[in-house]
């Protein structure tokens, strides 16, 4: 089958791009930056445009069996215009084109931000959706137009994963890398006792090739996350353990770092966007058992096993990272955090 996918030089885009090529499916991408990845020319067809542009949303839709919408712009993106104009309105405009197009089936990427910060866990499918910040509310309404269109004929699947991690994923993680190889103190918000789930790509990829044509999960929304995962401290010890490093953990009071990282937000001087300050200490965990029945899914890694992973990437080309920039393929903005880092 022909897939389509947007935001298909991103992390995720690029990991299911690779996928879907040695599945022997016919793959083309459409993203503003390039792809950037010499096993895949030739094996793709890629196109450079904006999803907000419906010439360029038409490019990718046309002749299309499924199109998997996975571009978006970052929580750390400056303002919330900026997150809506791709989130929200990228997505119609693609939707919109693949209804004309006659594309049989879209997968949204989503993101468990909708759920905000829920007291009870774990967060299932048809719990209050409730998104923190710019991102999360964006993603919200990403969804309800992928709901709208499913109802225009469009076989409409949204997967929600967890804060995803694997080779080539850099972002706010190549700074707690980063911090662990020069053996500093990493700091983190509370005692580190709640339980973060997170999600190893490979298995979301996993997960999305599975939503590709199964046809039980049609109109469904899907948690995709890891199914082993412990306290952040336990997750973060295995992590410095198995980098040898000197780091130490050393909690920060979660409400008055809060306050500190919702000013420096504000004066766009962190690289932190409140999605990630208003969850880092609290437990932040899904139910995975949908996807598991529907699907016949299950994760293979663990938290721990996923870190450790994207770390031993991380060392072996780190002298290859780009400059800083917005999304998760190149490193982030380290700025107010110099100050800390040099101070740890």
């Amino acid at each position: 089958m022909l897939v389509a996918i947007s935001g298909g030089a991103g992390f995720l885009g690029l990991h299911l791009s690779r996928r879907l090529v040695a599945d022997g499916h016919s793959v083309r991408t459409l993203d503003l930056a390039p792809l950037d990845d010499s096993a895949l020319e030739g094996h793709v067809e890629e196109l450079r445009g904006d999803v907000r542009l419906a010439s360029d949303a038409r490019r990718l839709a046309a002749g299309a069996d499924v199109l998997v919408h996975a571009a978006a712009a970052l929580p750390i993106q400056e303002s919330r215009a900026a997150i809506r104009s791709v989130n929200v309105e990228g997505a119609a405009v693609t939707f919109g084109a693949a209804v004309e197009a006659g594309v049989r089936r879209v997968v949204l990427v989503s993101s468990t931000a909708v759920y905000g910060v829920p007291e009870r866990h774990p967060i299932r499918e048809d719990d209050p959706l409730v998104g923190v910040g710019h991102y999360g509310e964006s993603k919200i309404d990403a969804e309800r137009l992928c709901e709208a269109f499913g109802l225009r004929g469009l076989e409409a699947v949204i997967v929600r994963p967890k804060t995803f991690v694997g080779p080539e994923r850099l972002g706010v993680f190549e700074i707690l890398f980063d911090w662990i190889r020069e053996g500093r103190r990493i700091p983190i918000l509370g005692d580190g006792g709640n339980r973060y789930q997170l999600l190893a790509v490979e298995d979301l990829v996993e997960a999305m090739a599975r939503c590709l044509d199964a046809v039980v999960v049609a109109g469904e929304a899907l948690n995709v996350g890891a199914g082993r995962f412990g306290t952040v401290r336990e997750d973060l010890e295995a992590l410095i353990e198995h980098a040898g490093s000197r780091s130490r953990l050393r909690p920060v009071p979660a409400r008055p770092a809060e306050l500190a990282l919702r000013a420096l937000e504000l004066a766009r001087l962190s690289p932190l966007a409140e999605w990630h300050y208003r969850t880092a200490h609290k437990d932040s965990f899904v139910s995975i058992d949908k996807a598991r029945d529907l699907l016949a899914w299950e994760p293979r890694l663990s938290n721990a096993e996923t870190l450790c992973a994207t770390y031993d990437w991380y060392l072996s080309h780190r002298d290859e990272l780009r400059g800083a920039g917005l999304t998760h393929r190149v490193p982030w903005d380290q700025r107010a955090l110099g100050l800390l880092r040099r101070l740890s």
